[in-house]
């Protein structure tokens, strides 16, 4: 039932790949109107360039940025630092700048936090707020004041489309360098020139689709849209490589058409198989709290899917399109035989393991040591934009500034100006604004509550004007007890009052003399602005510079007094706290439980896939250890060079790089297995390396390569923090499986053998080692090649094969060449299995030809 089974779906198969392969003008119709698509919709895909957006709804980060979204406006902010000036030259600019229309407020004096060393510092407030058109127009107003001058700023204003314009800028260089690596590789690993422009318009095709059909989901993060198309080329070559080769194989004995049908049959089993580890490392990711990794997972992993695609229903036609091309162009391999890095393999069996344990389990305890860091200004990366650039000479010459923002129920400006004391007198607080400590004017404070008497001489008015206007505002807030006692009593907040005048000015109830009311214009101007920025409808906002770093356990304990000091005149429930350190400490909290779930449920998807695959307990354990060992490694590095990582790259990384190079271990290990069947194991793991290494050496160095390339071009400092990890790690994961796995395969053989699944298994006989015999029936070996099927004739030569029991096998006389009639009974053990044919170890690999 089992072969009858195995013909079905082979033959399933073959009538699949058929179907490709005949109507490929089809496939080729389809593909070009999908790309047309894609290219349409590819700028339809929004990229956001926030990563707070990603943090968990039930972050207290995400809780304060939404609140401040719906009860306040953030009005744009600059701080613009001139360089070359006189502290005279600077103060008239000062003044200069002030008077531009769109700047509602410019501090600058002759402090250390505003001039030195011939350097001024202007913080701007602008009309407008931050994601605004307007706004943008403001600041580069100022700055076109300020031409001619040595200026650098830093602004929340334009933000986002600048680093966006800076990183699409470098991704087009990354592209192209990855471009002409990936030539470079495919010219050095391949043995025909032809194949190349197969290869390119397979991973053309397939990452245009990618990019394209990211608008089904709205809106994906910049790190997502910047490293998707590299890895995507990196990650998937091995499957256009797996087809390629099985065409070369299939069409030295077939036509181009037959071969490209065989060798897609027996791919399509193999690179699903391949993928499946990959992909389950992007699916690890989704399950982060962070939801960046399920903005990543999804994305890379459809960039999996769709290369699959490309490769199963484009790829074929090329093959075929370009056979005679293939034909005419061959050229030798120039990747070298490692024969010497198997036989070191071999020597170090029994060191290199046992010290391999050391090593993971040192490497284990360090990179837990490693100082993760959690927030985007504190990196730095080689590549610097002149936006960053500027950034930083802003911040390097008069220091971050470290917002918080505190919120509380409002309606109670007394407690407001309570609670800001006290915040002022704290060790840990630069400075705090809300509105309950700004002045307004004569020393009177926005929030202060005045009498009618006490209004008009603040404001110059007759004071039975001002009792009115008092009248009016109780009617106006139904407080129809201060009518009835009298409003001479009756006190109200400054803000209140000048709002409330302003209104009944605007709707032609009062009229003012043009001197008061120029003033009340100019008051409103920076009340409004205040309040807008300060009160809404249910909280109202402290701004507080802390002096502090952005992140740290100083500062999370600093965060924690604030909230205490505060919750002495608020219910602790009801504060929140939003800004760069509380949206770091909601990261670092978060890292740690992301981190196992990508640790666990990679290593555990893996383990199951190879479980299947191999079908042994142990192997999948041996082969995990190794990869998850190389990500220890590669992530104790920083710790012993004094480094910090980002901890987005540790995250990101650790799932590619389990779930992508597994697949370096997987090659390895099934050679292994299969070789061993039939030559000492000493000699199997030499052959395997050698014929690995190539696969190997492609795929790894494209995504070394990429990730480095990505690390040294890109400024942003997330995408190069990403690319340098995963660079270090896919270079880490080659080592340990070139010269780490081989040593383990060779002393867990035992183990592998131990635990593998019990299975029936047919009798065996090995074939004499050498001689000339006459068969008939199926062999599996090398014999001058490898030979794997039904068949009959003769072999003449050293041998490393086994037959069937039943098959016949027959010695030929070397000197009279006739057959001595002697069928050669050769027992082996007998096992059980499932009915397919399996081998048992016997001979030597020799290659002596007649």
């Amino acid at each position: 039932m089992a072969k009858e089974k195995d013909k079905k779906d082979e033959s399933f198969m073959i009538k699949l790949s058929t179907l490709i392969v005949d109507k490929r003008k089809g496939f080729y119709l389809i593909f070009i109107m999908l790309i047309i698509f894609s290219v349409i919709y590819m700028n339809k895909v929004e990229v956001n360039n926030d990563l707070t957006t990603y943090l968990p709804g039930t972050t207290e980060t995400r809780q304060g940025l939404d609140l401040m979204e719906e009860q306040f406006i953030t009005y744009g902010t600059a701080r613009v630092m001139v360089c070359n000036v006189t502290l005279e030259q600077a103060q008239e600019l000062a003044d200069c700048l002030e008077r531009l229309e769109g700047v509602s407020m410019l501090t600058f004096d002759d402090s250390e936090e505003h001039y030195h060393d011939m350097e001024a510092l202007f913080a701007i407030t602008f009309k407008a707020e931050a994601e605004t058109e307007e706004a943008q127009e403001y600041l580069n107003a100022v700055l076109e004041e300020l031409k001619g001058y040595d200026v650098y700023y830093s602004s929340d204003i334009g933000q986002e489309e600048r680093d966006a314009d800076d990183l699409n800028h470098d991704m087009i260089i990354i592209l192209l360098l990855a471009g002409v690596v990936i030539v470079a590789v495919l010219l050095f690993t391949s043995t025909t020139y032809a194949e190349i422009p197969v290869f390119l318009m397979t991973f053309i095709v397939a990452a245009i689709l990618n990019k394209g059909t990211n608008f089904i989901f709205g809106t994906i993060s910049f790190v997502t849209d910047s490293i998707a198309v590299v890895l995507q080329l990196a990650l998937a070559v091995d499957y256009a490589i797996i087809l390629c080769h099985r065409f070369m194989e299939e069409h030295e004995d077939k036509d181009a058409r037959e071969a490209v049908i065989v060798a897609l049959s027996k791919a399509i089993p193999e690179i699903s198989s391949s993928s499946l580890t990959t992909v389950s490392g992007m699916v690890a990711m989704m399950f982060m709290q962070f939801r960046i990794g399920y903005d990543m997972g999804i994305v890379l992993a459809k960039a999996i899917v769709l290369s699959l695609v490309s490769v199963f229903f484009l790829m074929p036609g090329l093959l075929l399109t370009f056979a005679k091309a293939i034909d005419n162009s061959h050229h030798r391999s120039f990747v070298p035989k490692i024969t010497a890095v198997g036989k070191f393999c071999v020597h170090t069996r029994f060191l290199i393991p046992p010290l391999f344990v050391g090593v993971v389990i040192a490497a284990a305890l360090i990179s837990g040591k490693t100082n993760y860091v959690y927030d985007v200004n504190t990196l730095e990366s080689k590549n610097m934009s002149d936006n960053k650039f500027s950034v930083t000479m802003v911040n390097r010459e008069f220091g971050t500034i470290n917002q918080l923002a505190v919120m509380v129920p409002s309606g109670d400006y007394e407690k407001e100006a309570r609670a800001l004391k006290a915040l002022e007198a704290m060790d840990e607080v630069d400075s705090c604004m809300g509105l309950a400590n700004i002045e307004a004017m004569d020393g009177y404070m926005l929030t202060r509550q005045l009498s009618p008497r006490e209004f008009a001489e603040l404001i110059d008015l007759d004071i039975e004007v001002v009792d009115l206007l008092y009248s009016a505002y109780a009617v106006d807030d139904s407080n129809y007890g201060a009518l009835l006692n009298g409003v001479n009593e009756y006190r109200v907040p400054l803000i209140d009052m000048f709002l409330f005048i302003y209104d009944q000015k605007e709707k032609g109830n009062i009229t003012l003399d043009d001197e008061l009311e120029e003033s009340l214009t100019d008051a409103y101007s920076q009340i409004s602005i205040a309040k807008n920025q300060l009160l809404g409808e249910d909280y109202s906002r402290f701004v507080l510079e802390l002096a502090v770093p952005v992140e740290g356990e100083e500062t999370y304990a600093a965060l924690e007094r604030i909230r205490e000091t505060v919750a002495q005149y608020y219910d602790y429930d009801d504060i929140v706290l939003a800004g760069n350190s509380t949206s770091n400490k909601d990261l670092s909290t978060s890292f740690g439980i992301d981190n196992t779930i990508i640790t666990v449920l990679t290593a555990l998807f893996v383990m199951i896939i190879l479980l299947f695959t191999f079908q042994s307990a142990g192997l999948p354990v041996l082969l995990v250890l190794t990869i998850q060992g190389s990500i220890w490694m590669n992530f104790s590095l920083p710790y012993l060079t004094g480094e910090s990582v980002y901890f987005l790259g540790y995250l990101v990384v650790s799932a590619i790089q389990m779930g992508a190079t597994i697949d370096y271990a997987i090659v390895i290990t099934s050679r292994y297995m299969d070789l061993k069947s039939y030559m000492p194991i000493k000699k199997a793991i030499v052959e395997t390396l050698n014929q690995a290494f190539p696969t190997i050496v492609t795929s790894g160095s494209m995504l070394v390569a990429a990730g480095f390339i990505i690390s040294n071009i890109s400024s942003n400092a997330v995408v190069a923090a990403i690319g340098l990890a995963l660079g270090r790690g896919t270079l880490t994961s080659i080592a340990l499986v070139l010269l780490v796995l081989p040593q383990t395969l060779l002393i867990g053989d035992i183990i592998i053998e131990k635990t593998a699944f019990t299975l029936k298994r047919e009798t065996v006989k090995p074939l004499p080692t050498g001689g000339r015999i006459r068969m008939s029936g199926r062999i599996k070996g090398y014999v001058n090649g490898v030979i794997d099927g039904e068949f009959i004739g003769v072999i003449d030569g050293e041998m490393g094969a086994v037959v069937r029991a039943r098959d016949n096998v027959e010695r030929i006389d070397p000197e009279s060449q006739k057959y001595s009639g002697e069928i050669l009974q050769i027992e082996a053990a007998e096992q059980e299995n499932d009915g397919n044919d399996t081998e048992e170890k016997s001979g030597e690999v020799a290659e002596n030809e007649e």
